[in-house]
C-alpha cells in the first residue's frame, strides 16, 4: 500500500500500556516479527517468580508500598481509596431526601393496608399514638432493608494498598493474554486529562460509556485510568458476577452491583437512583455499558436505557447540575469469549458464573497470545448542554417545561431524550472505533465467493478494504511502513487455525473460513461503516438476481428507494444508521458508489436520478465490490426472513377450538424459529448458518412486536413467561380442502416475499412454488407442536389471558397504533 494512501499517516501517536511500561508509538506501528523461533516476552519490566524470585518480590513490594506512579496519590478527580469511604457513601445514600420520601410513602401504604385489616381503628382512644408507633416501626424496618441493600450494592473504594496490589495482579494476567498490551491514542488521552482537570474543579463526574464485547472491557478501563492518573470510575455491574471471592474483589476495585431486573420493587429502584444521584453530586467518575450486556455478535447492540434513564433523571430533576459524557470504543484483535458466544447464539443456555469456572477459565487464557486491546475515547461533551439543545428542538418553550412532574407528555419527552442520547453515544463510539487486522481478515474471507482465497488475493482485498474504511471516515490499526504480508500473517496467527485454515502444497497457500459462525463476530466489527452501501446493494439485488443484460438489471430510483426504506425499517433495531435522514443518506450513498464505479446513475436534465444499474467497470471486475456489500447484509436478511417465516407457524390449526385466543410462550416460539432455521439450512433452503443466530432472531421478533405484527403480553406473575400471538390482520389463511394446509398468500406472506426479494440465491436454491410448499409444510409441523404444548394440561392456564391482561392488551394496542401514526416513520 502506498504511503500516501495510508489513512492513518496523519494520526496522533499511540500509547502502548504493557505492564509497567508506557511506550509512544506511531499511530500505525506494527511490532517487528521475529524469525528466530524464540518466544516474544509477554511482559516488559515484570519478573516471574519461577525465573527471578527476588526481582519478582521486589516488584510486588514496589506496588504494595506505592513507589512513584504506583502510589496512585495525585489522581485527577475526587478523593477515593481511603478508610471510611464506604461508610460515608452508604450514609449519604440512605439519608438522601429522595430515598427517605420513598420510605415514608411505603410506610403510609402499609399503614393503609393494616388499617383496612383492622389492626387499629379511628374510634380507639389511643388511635393516633398507636398509628405513630406502628409507623415508626415500619419505617425503621424499611430503613434497615435499605441499608442492607445499599451495603450490598455500593462500590467500596477503601484501601490504596489493595488497589495497588490489584493493579499489579490484573496487569500480570491481562498482558499474558493480550501480549501486546493496551493501546490508546495519545491525543485522546491528553484531551481526556484536560477535561478531567476541569471536571474536578467543577466537582462534575465523567460518565464513561464504553462498548461492551468482553469482560476485559471494564478491566482495561480501570487499568488505563489507574496508569494515567485518573480517578477510577464506579462501574455498573450485574449481580450475576457477584459470586464468592471474585465479587468482593471487584466491589473493592470499582464495581457496584445491581440486579438484572428490578421488577416492581420501588424501594430498590429509588435506592439505585439515590446512589447515582450521590455519585454525580459528589463528582465521582461513573461507568456503565450503553448496550447493557456484552455483544455476542461483534457489532454494537441497540442502546439499553435503564441506567441512562437514572442519569437523565438526576439532571432533569435538578438534583445534579451537570456531568460529562465520554463514549468509549473497546476493540480487540481477538475476544476471549467468542467460542462461548457461538454456543449461546446456537441456543445452549448461558451457564451461571461461578468461582470454579472463573479460576479454570482464567488459567487457560494465561498462555494465549491474543494480540492487543485498542481503547479509544470520543471527545467528551456536557450532558446539560446536550439536554438543553434537545429540549429546544422538542418544545417551542423549553424554559417552561417541568420535567420533574409526572405527566404523559413529560414521559414522552424523556423517552425521546433517552433515544436520541442513546443513539448519539453509539454513533460516537462507531466514529472512534479502530478496525483491527482480524476484523479485516474476517470481513474479506466472509465476503468472497468460493471455498477459499489465495494469499495474494487475500492481501489485495484487504488493501482495498483498508482504503474503503479510510474513505468512510473509519480508522485502521497496525499499518504504515510494515509490509502488508506481515500484518496479514500476524492477524492469521491471532485468529488461529480453529477459525481460519490454510491448504498448503498448492500453487499458493489458500486460506478458508473454518468456523464461519465465529468469524462473523469479526466481520460484524466493520459492518457499521458500510451499512448504507449494503442496503442499497441488497435493494438493487431484487433486479440483479433476475439476470439478463445490463438494461434488464437496472432499477428505477423510486423502486430502489422503496426497498431501501423497507430494509432500513426492518433492521431498525439491528444497525445504527446515519442521522441525516433517508433522502440525504441515499443520495450520498449512490453518488459515492458512482464515484467508486460500482454503480451507474442515469439522470434527467435537472440532475435527478432516474435509474440505477451496475457500472461497466464493476461488471468487468466480476461484480466483486458490489458482491462485497451484499455479502455483508445477506446473513441478516436471511435471519429476518427466517423469523418472518416462523410466524406462519403461529397460525392455529383448524381443528383447534378457540385457536385465536391461544397464546404461545415467546421463548418457545423463538427456539422453534431457531430449530426451523437449522433444519432449513441443512436441507438447503437457508444459505447462512449464522442466520439461526439467537440474538438476530430475537431482534426480529422485537421489530415485529413494535410494528404490531405480533402482540406480546407480560404477566405480573414472574412465574408466567411472556406470551405472544399473531395480530388478526396478519393471520394467514388455511385451505380446508388440503387438510388445513397453510396458504402462501395474504399480508404476512407478502411481507415474507418482500424480504425474500433481497435474499441471496444460491446454486442449489431458487425461490419458487416448490420451496414455498416445502418450507410451509415444515413451518406448519413445528408450529403445531407449539400449540400442542400450549394447550397441554401443564400450560393450559397460561395459554389464555385473564380479564386484566386482555384489558391491558387492548389499551396497549390502541396506544401503539396511535404512536406509530404520530411517529411519521417508515413502517413494515
Amino acid at each position: 500500500m502506498a504511503q500516501n494512501d495510508d489513512p492513518t499517516r496523519d494520526s496522533a501517536p499511540d500509547l502502548q500500556i504493557l505492564g509497567d511500561q508506557i511506550t509512544l508509538q506511531p499511530r500505525s506501528y506494527v511490532e517487528a516479527r521475529r524469525h528466530d523461533g524464540q518466544e516474544e516476552p509477554l511482559m516488559h519490566n515484570m519478573a516471574r517468580f519461577r525465573s527471578e524470585p527476588l526481582q519478582f518480590l521486589r516488584e510486588v513490594s514496589l506496588y504494595v508500598s506505592g513507589t512513584g506512579w504506583r502510589a496512585y496519590d495525585n489522581v485527577i478527580g475526587q478523593p477515593i481509596f481511603y478508610s471510611g469511604f464506604s461508610e460515608q457513601m452508604k450514609n449519604a445514600v440512605v439519608s438522601a431526601p429522595l430515598l427517605q420520601a420513598r420510605i415514608s410513602q411505603l410506610a403510609d401504604r402499609r399503614l393503609e393496608i393494616e388499617e383496612k385489616e383492622g389492626w387499629f381503628r379511628k374510634d380507639d382512644k389511643d388511635y393516633i399514638a398507636k398509628k405513630a408507633h406502628r409507623r415508626a416501626v415500619i419505617e425503621s424496618s424499611i430503613q434497615e432493608v435499605a441499608e442492607k441493600m445499599t451495603n450490598d450494592m455500593i462500590c467500596k473504594f477503601e484501601s490504596k494498598t489493595f488497589i495497588r496490589g490489584a493493579y499489579y495482579l490484573v496487569t500480570q494476567l491481562l498482558t499474558r493474554a493480550y501480549h501486546q498490551g493496551i493501546h490508546v491514542s495519545s491525543e485522546e488521552v491528553l484531551r481526556l486529562r484536560k477535561v478531567a482537570e476541569v471536571a474536578e474543579k467543577k466537582k462534575q463526574s465523567i460518565i464513561f460509556l464504553p462498548s461492551h464485547r468482553s469482560h476485559v472491557d471494564y478491566v482495561s478501563m480501570q487499568v488505563i485510568c489507574y496508569r494515567l492518573g485518573l480517578a477510577l470510575p464506579v462501574v455498573v455491574a450485574g449481580d450475576n458476577l457477584n459470586f464468592p471471592v471474585v465479587g468482593s474483589f471487584l466491589q473493592h476495585a470499582g464495581a457496584m452491583w445491581i440486579r438484572r431486573s428490578f421488577g416492581n420493587d420501588s424501594l430498590y429502584t429509588t435506592l439505585v437512583q439515590a446512589y447515582i444521584d450521590t455519585l454525580l453530586q459528589g463528582g465521582y467518575n461513573f461507568e456503565c455499558f450503553i448496550e447493557g450486556g456484552r455483544s455476542r455478535t461483534g457489532k454494537l447492540l441497540s442502546p439499553k436505557f435503564g441506567i441512562l434513564s437514572f442519569i437523565l433523571d438526576s439532571l432533569l430533576s435538578g438534583r445534579v447540575e451537570d456531568a460529562v459524557i465520554c463514549p468509549v470504543s473497546c476493540q480487540y484483535d481477538k475476544v476471549i469469549e467468542t467460542e462461548g458466544y457461538v454456543t449461546e447464539l446456537l441456543g445452549v443456555p448461558k451457564k451461571k458464573e461461578n468461582l470454579a469456572d472463573f479460576l479454570s477459565g482464567g488459567s487457560s487464557v494465561l498462555s494465549l497470545r491474543l494480540g492487543r486491546v485498542d481503547v479509544r475515547f470520543h471527545e467528551p461533551w456536557s450532558l446539560r448542554k446536550y439536554i438543553d439543545e434537545q429540549l429546544t428542538k422538542l418544545s417551542p418553550s423549553p424554559g417552561t417545561l417541568r420535567l420533574d412532574i409526572k405527566a404523559p407528555e413529560n414521559a414522552a419527552i424523556k423517552q425521546k431524550l433517552l433515544r436520541t442520547m442513546g443513539y448519539k453515544v453509539l454513533s460516537d463510539i462507531n466514529d472512534v472505533s479502530v478496525v483491527m487486522p482480524t476484523a479485516l481478515i474476517g470481513t474479506v474471507l466472509l465476503t468472497l465467493r468460493g471455498r477459499g482465497v489465495g494469499k495474494s488475493e487475500l492481501m489485495r482485498r484487504i488493501e482495498w478494504l483498508i482504503a474503503r474504511v479510510g474513505a468512510k471516515g473509519g480508522r485502521v490499526a497496525h499499518f504504515g511502513n510494515a509490509p502488508l504480508s506481515d500484518v496479514v500473517e500476524r492477524g492469521l496467527d491471532v485468529l488461529g487455525k480453529d477459525l481460519v485454515g490454510v491448504v498448503q502444497g498448492l500453487a499458493e497457500p489458500t486460506y478458508y473460513a473454518v468456523d464461519r459462525f465465529q468469524l462473523s463476530f469479526y466481520r460484524n466489527m466493520t459492518i457499521h461503516l458500510f451499512i448504507s452501501e449494503a442496503l442499497v446493494s441488497a435493494s438493487m439485488y431484487t433486479r440483479v438476481k433476475l439476470g439478463g443484460g445490463p438494461a434488464h438489471q437496472e432499477i428505477s430510483y423510486t423502486a430502489l428507494r422503496e426497498q431501501v426504506l423497507f430494509l432500513s425499517s426492518l433492521f431498525r433495531g439491528e444497525f445504527i444508521f446515519p442521522g441525516e435522514g433517508l433522502a440525504v443518506n441515499l443520495e450520498k450513498t449512490l453518488v459515492g458508489l458512482e464515484d467508486d464505479r460500482v454503480l451507474d446513475l442515469k439522470r434527467d436534465e435537472q440532475g435527478n436520478i432516474l435509474s440505477i444499474g451496475l457500472a461497466d467497470e464493476e461488471r468487468a471486475a466480476g461484480r466483486e465490490n458490489y458482491d462485497f456489500y451484499c455479502f455483508l447484509i445477506w446473513p441478516f436478511t436471511e435471519s429476518s426472513w427466517l423469523a418472518a417465516v416462523s410466524l406462519m407457524g403461529l397460525t392455529p390449526p383448524l381443528e383447534l377450538k378457540d385457536g385465536d385466543s391461544i397464546w404461545i410462550d415467546v421463548a418457545k416460539a423463538q427456539n422453534t424459529a431457531q430449530l426451523l432455521g437449522k433444519t432449513l439450512y441443512h436441507q438447503g433452503d437457508l444459505s447462512y448458518f449464522e442466520a439461526v443466530n439467537k440474538e438476530t432472531l430475537k431482534n426480529s421478533y422485537q421489530r415485529f412486536e413494535e410494528e404490531g405484527i405480533i402482540y406480546v403480553v407480560k404477566s405480573k406473575d414472574p412465574k408466567v413467561p411472556p406470551r405472544l400471538r399473531l395480530a388478526s390482520e396478519w393471520m394467514p389463511s388455511r385451505d380446508p380442502s388440503r387438510g388445513g394446509a397453510l396458504q402462501p398468500s395474504g399480508k404476512l406472506w407478502n411481507f415474507i416475499e418482500r424480504i425474500a426479494s433481497s435474499r441471496r440465491e444460491g446454486k442449489n436454491r431458487r425461490d419458487g412454488a416448490t420451496v414455498s410448499t416445502r418450507v410451509l409444510r415444515l413451518v406448519d409441523t413445528v408450529g403445531a407442536k407449539l400449540f400442542e404444548d400450549a394447550t397441554s394440561p401443564e400450560s393450559k392456564a397460561e395459554a389464555k389471558l385473564n380479564n386484566e391482561e386482555a384489558a391491558k392488551l387492548k389499551r396497549v394496542v390502541k396506544e401503539e397504533r396511535r404512536r406509530r401514526r404520530l411517529e411519521g416513520r417508515a413502517h413494515l
